[in-house]
């Protein structure tokens, strides 16, 4: 009786311990279609607790009616919050124009949020299955951007000198907005997304029959007859791919083209064109553009082509300490999907003395540069979301000059690290991924890392890591590219303590130089040696999915690893 009774309690200790476990199996477990708890689904989220408290308390209900049920309520949560800032705006005399600045860019992410919620809330709305590869990237891209957006505008706020009631009316909601997009993120991806999301690799050239920064353009004979007499280019058709135009204007700044500023060239393109029947083409003429340059969401499918590097030239000199946010600091800035610019240097002019001074912000899903240069120090190319892809350009500049959360590929570039001020290290990368089911990332592949000019004639102590950590789950991998002797042997720097050292991804695979040596580099969790295999999730063709719509841009890559 004693040794029944004993191993009885043992029985039910055992279960007890295993229960967590249990329950945690069975959260993962369950199949989307199946009923499931509020507080068993809500276990597969970043924040259990607040996610029981937004979905409804139904036994029987399943991950895609909790889903829906999420994805609405950030609809309306985005909209009250657009709401509020449309509010603060209206009261503008009474707030600094620091504040105003950050309220203003709100306001856009903001209008943003609503426009990518509407989307995400459509597909959900009509399918309760998990998606086709393509269409389950497309929603969680917009709902990871959604994060993003709602994450530059608190910092902005933060970093701004705004009064403190502005601060308080805006970040209670903004931390439950981050919440519960959070939870819509994760809800998506355990339901709508499949298990395996790798794009499939499809033939494609590698390198077309056309010279560096040119393109295969297909236009009508009068089109092609204005930009052959204008460009003194014979246009190469031989490809296969060739790129569909509708339309071109041309900026000149000595009067002959049908704009002298790039601006209004933009203007002059059609709005929400759907890219099917060609790009709407503007040729800048060689020359030095002083004007800021605004590619607003409504202007889709535009491509912008220069005479080449150094030859159109746009600058600007916005700058933090200048009064001026980060997010619109930039010379240049591209929100319209599906964005090409070719053979053009985009500047920002400010100084490492001015901080943070953007050259180019990029959040145009399905955009692309090819052969074009980004000069500034600290903060040059903010590639803030959506899918991009940076082909044979050069990136120069010193602190964490090139950072963002989108997912973005560069393939076949030139990145230049710069002399920083004194005291000041670089770092080429800060990746600023704060979701664990965000799909973004910075992917740097068959790239070339060697220190500029000033830096490599200066006797500067200066010091250059591939990057570091700006948010929790920051992901940065470099593959098969060259690394000079100016990266330090440790190879990636902390950003404050021990912050985000577990949770981000760092990764490094077969690349070369006398800076590649994986030796002497940090031993954080969140850093790795990884193999092909693992490489192969972060080439253009897996991470981008980028054989569904690059190849019609006329620009070459490479799909998979070299």
């Amino acid at each position: 009786m004693a040794s029944k009774l004993f191993f009885s309690s043992l029985t039910i200790c055992s279960i007890l311990i295993l229960l967590p476990l249990l329950s945690s199996l069975s959260s993962a477990d369950v199949p989307p279609s199946s009923p499931v708890s509020p507080g068993t689904i809500c276990r597969s989220t970043p924040y259990p607790s607040f996610c029981r408290s937004v979905l409804p308390n139904n036994n029987s209900a399943n991950v895609y009616e909790y889903g829906r049920s999420s994805v609405r309520k950030s609809l309306s949560s985005a909209r009250k919050f657009l709401s509020l800032i449309d509010k603060y705006l209206q009261q503008s005399s009474t707030l600094t124009t620091s504040a105003i600045h950050a309220l203003q860019d709100c306001q856009l992410l903001a209008q943003l949020n609503m426009d990518f919620l509407l989307s995400s809330f459509k597909t959900v709305n009509s399918t309760a299955t998990t998606l086709p590869i393509l269409k389950a990237d497309d929603v969680q891209t917009l709902l990871s951007a959604i994060l993003t957006n709602t994450q530059t505008c608190l910092d902005g706020l933060r970093d701004t000198a705004e009064s403190w009631s502005v601060k308080n009316g805006l970040y209670i909601p903004l931390a439950n907005d981050t919440r519960l997009y959070s939870v819509s993120l994760a809800l998506f991806t355990k339901g709508w997304v499949p298990k395996n999301k790798k794009g499939t690799l499809k033939p494609h050239k590698k390198h077309l029959p056309f010279r560096k920064g040119r393109l295969p353009l297909k236009m009508s004979s009068q089109n092609q007859a204005i930009y052959e007499s204008v460009s003194r280019r014979k246009l190469l058709q031989a490809s296969d791919d060739l790129v569909l135009v509708t339309d071109i204007v041309i900026v000149s700044q000595d009067g002959t083209g049908n704009f002298t500023t790039i601006n209004d060239a933009v203007a002059a393109a059609p709005t929400n064109s759907d890219g099917t029947s060609g790009y709407f083409l503007i040729y800048v003429t060689a020359g030095i553009y002083e004007e800021y340059v605004l590619i607003a969401k409504n202007k889709k499918y535009l491509m912008m082509i220069g005479d080449g590097i150094n030859q159109t030239v746009i600058t600007g000199n916005h700058s933090y300490v200048d009064g001026w946010t980060t997010f619109n600091s930039s010379t240049f800035a591209v929100v319209g999907q599906g964005f090409v610019a070719v053979n053009i240097t985009i500047r920002n002019t400010a100084g490492a003395i001015k901080h943070q001074a953007v050259a180019v912000r990029n959040g145009a899903d399905l955009s692309t540069f090819y052969s074009c240069s980004f000069e500034a120090y600290q903060d040059t190319l903010y590639a803030h979301s959506l899918r991009q892809l940076y082909r044979e350009c050069d990136i120069y500049g010193t602190v964490d000059f090139i950072f963002g959360n989108a997912a973005a590929v560069f393939q076949n570039c030139n990145m230049y690290p710069r002399l920083p001020m004194t005291g000041q290290f670089n770092a080429i990368t800060a990746q600023g991924r704060t979701d664990p089911n965000q799909n973004t990332g910075i992917s740097i592949h068959n790239c070339t890392i060697r220190a500029a000019d000033d830096l490599a004639s200066s006797n500067s102590s200066t010091q250059t890591y591939l990057g570091r950590p700006w948010k929790e789950y920051s992901r940065t991998v470099y593959m098969q590219s060259y690394m000079d002797g100016s990266i330090n042997p440790l190879g990636w720097h902390e950003w404050v303590g021990d912050f985000a050292l577990n949770t981000s991804y760092y990764a490094e695979f077969n690349n070369t130089g006398p800076g590649s040596n994986t030796a002497g580099r940090v031993t954080w969790p969140g850093y790795h040696i990884i193999n092909a295999t693992d490489a192969a999730n972060f080439t253009v063709s897996n991470f981008l999915l980028a054989d569904d719509w690059l190849p019609q841009t006329g620009v070459p890559y490479t799909g998979g690893l070299l």
